[in-house]
């Protein structure tokens, strides 16, 4: 290994390899390795100035022990020092990571006999795997770790599991329908690490091996922090990886949707119907089809003759609107010719050129090209926004692959593989960076996916088209809590699930409703659901425009009888009393990086048993919520840590440090105050 110090960066060269290690950030370095010129130069996630900090790199000469029927040498040797993380490299260019001394990770390496495994040198299984892809100038790597005894690992985005510990979990690095990968971890062992690049691949935290793969990429890249505990590491993290921006409080209430509105007097009458109610409804919905075809971006006037009357009405009730805009465009738009001439969508490497089948043969557009950015924002703005429309819903925004073979599809930054964990965060630039070069912090869009880095560009995002099941509803809390950890703090779900057959169904409604005390204390509190039964006529018999496609049944407050509009009506107003708490909340995570809901060790990382619970949360630093996960549930139980805690329903108030049964009748969900 040929080692060099080059002010606070230590590079080495070996076998056509570049390592470079360098401080960036506060107790935290970045590892960057690439053979021969693939290097990209690239930041991707990384893309703020990091604090400059008093680095040392020190290169001596350090006796080997040898191989086991050798004798020892004096072989070359590296540290790099960054406040509370330092990083060896040894002779073979393994690397080390400690925290104030402690070892917190190691690269695996077993080959070649010296003081790394000598005795399993056979094997030869190397730390970092370069695999050449035929015909290409990409390489599939492999990044191996050893793995650490009794750690627990956090993060990583969202993934549709019942496990908040991922110790023992394969992760696909990849983006679908409901999964987000946003592939930053926190350890229980005190250090965050950041795979700092879009390709897809897998990350396993198995229990002989720790394993970072991307199929197709040039360049490894990693960002390694050391931290006191979860908060100062995500804080650290925000700071490398951007800040999400202050929150509009004219948003923090509650949000109304349903698949969907399909005529300007519907929503109408709906937010009528909540002026009536006295309900403030902060922001209104417009979902998919309200166009004629998809990649049109535009309102069928059949159905919405005058969307800016209609805005303007809303905007007199004080609520704001958002519409969908999907990034499919079907061959029967009027966008679909002058894009895919100008070179605008995907390109498919094999067969036709179809990206995506529901509703039509599309192809969708390829927000890695600038002049595809800049191409839908202009319509998006002459036909929506200079409406007075405030914000868009950017769905399908992984994008929804008709089948997801991304080996087959190719974006303007290369190969799918090598970049499309990306694609998400590129489609809500499309709008954001516009939207916030006039409204500055004002810009707020909704979208079912992201990346690292994403919770600067004024993205709330939502966890997908889930099932409307207890099961998937436990699912959404481990969910919410991990990417909440990895960084992103405006999150939300559909309350009761996307998708039930039957909305007169008991236990969907009581689902319904512990949903809904779940969202009164999350992030953002959104109404929406395709809700059957499917009986609903359509409103024409064309196979296009606004009218043809189904709605589903009613979805607003008052749509599920009287006594669940009671109870929802209750958490409404326990959602509006909150007001100046959850400003204080956005805040912080402006800030900070801190997210809205929150694990209970982040709040209490010197308690162990926190860091097993995932049943119950922090809302913030005050609130321990304790969602009701299964049907017919009258009470369970809760850990409540040290202190005194104030049972929010019956008014007493408790000594921590154990575990109380709590009731739980269908009209109160169990939460304590912290005192």
């Amino acid at each position: 290994m040929i080692f060099e110090a080059k002010g606070n960066a230590l590079t080495a060269r070996r076998g056509g390899e570049t390592l470079r290690i360098e401080s960036w950030g506060k107790d935290s370095l970045r590892v960057r390795a690439y053979l021969y010129d693939t290097n990209s130069e690239s930041d991707f996630a990384l893309t703020e100035k990091p604090e400059e900090t008093d680095c040392r790199v020190s290169i001596s000469q350090r006796e080997d022990q040898g191989a086991a029927d050798g004798p020892g040498y004096a072989a070359p040797y590296a540290v790099i020092e960054n406040g509370r993380i330092r990083a060896e490299v040894n002779f073979a260019g393994v690397i080390s990571f400690y925290r104030d001394g402690n070892l917190i990770l190691r690269e695996y390496f077993r080959s070649y006999g010296g003081t790394i495994a000598r005795t399993s040198r056979c094997l030869k299984i190397v730390n970092r795997e370069w695999k050449g892809n035929a015909g290409g100038s990409e390489y599939r790597l492999t990044v191996r770790f050893d793995p650490n005894e009794n750690e627990k690992i956090y993060g990583m985005g969202q993934y549709q599991q019942p496990n908040l510990n991922l110790k023992g979990s394969m992760l696909e690095l990849a983006q679908r329908n409901s999964q987000i990968s946003v592939p930053f971890m926190v350890s229980s062992l005190g250090y965050g690490f950041l795979w700092n690049n879009p390709a897809v691949g897998r990350a396993t935290f198995a229990n002989n091996l720790t394993e970072w793969v991307a199929y197709s990429t040039r360049q490894m890249d990693y960002w390694i922090c050391a931290g006191e505990n979860p908060k100062d590491i995500l804080c650290k993290y925000s700071a490398v990886t951007g800040h999400a921006p202050m929150f509009p409080e004219k948003l923090m209430g509650l949000w109304q949707c349903k698949l969907r509105y399909r005529t300007q007097e519907e929503v109408l009458s709906v937010a009528r119907q909540y002026q009536r109610e006295g309900i403030k409804i902060d922001q209104i919905v417009i979902d998919f089809f309200h166009w004629t075809v998809q990649g049109d971006w535009k309102f069928d006037k059949t159905y919405w003759p005058d969307p800016k009357a209609m805005v303007d009405e809303l905007h007199s009730m004080g609520i704001r609107v958002i519409v969908s805009v999907w990034p499919s465009v079907d061959r029967r738009s009027e966008n679909f010719g002058p894009m895919m001439e100008r070179g605008l969508l995907i390109r498919t490497e094999r067969g036709a050129a179809q990206t995506y089948d529901y509703q039509g043969d599309c192809v969708e557009i390829d927000p890695f090209n600038p002049e595809a950015r800049q191409y839908i924002w202009d319509v998006c703005k002459k036909n929506y926004y200079d409406l007075g429309i405030d914000g868009f819903w950017l769905d399908n925004s992984e994008p929804d692959y008709g089948v997801y073979d991304f080996d087959n599809y190719r974006y303007f930054a290369g190969p799918a593989l090598s970049c499309s964990n990306l694609y998400p965060q590129m489609f809500s630039r499309a709008f954001y960076e516009p939207m916030a070069a006039g409204k500055g912090t004002d810009a707020v869009n909704l979208l079912r996916c992201g990346w690292a880095g994403s919770q600067k560009y004024g993205n709330v995002i939502w966890s997908g088209d889930v099932p409307s099941t207890f099961e998937s509803f436990r699912e959404q809390l481990q969910a919410g809590l991990n990417i909440g950890l990895a960084g992103i703090p405006w999150w939300t779900t559909d309350i009761g699930g996307f998708m039930t057959d039957d909305v007169n169904d008991p236990d969907f409604r009581e689902l319904l409703i512990r949903w809904y005390q779940f969202a009164v204390y999350s992030a953002v509190l959104r109404m929406h659901g395709d809700r059957g039964p499917f009986t609903i006529p359509a409103l024409d018999d064309r196979d296009w425009g606004g009218g043809y496609l189904h709605t589903g049944q009613p979805n607003e407050l008052w749509s599920y009888g009287e006594e669940n509009y009671r109870i929802m009506r209750k958490y409404y107003d326990v959602r509006i009393s909150m007001h100046a708490y959850i400003r204080d909340l956005y805040r912080e995570a402006h800030e900070t990086g801190a997210p809205l809901i929150r694990t209970m060790f982040f709040e209490f990382p010197q308690d162990a048993a926190c860091w097993d619970l995932q049943d119950q949360y922090m809302f913030g630093s005050r609130y321990l919520v304790a969602p009701v996960l299964e049907l017919h549930q009258r009470e369970r139980g809760v850990y409540l840590p040290e202190g005194r805690w104030k049972d929010l329903n019956s008014g007493a108030v408790l000594d921590g440090g154990r575990v109380v049964t709590a009731p739980a009748p269908i009209d109160q969900i169990p939460v304590y105050e912290k005192v």
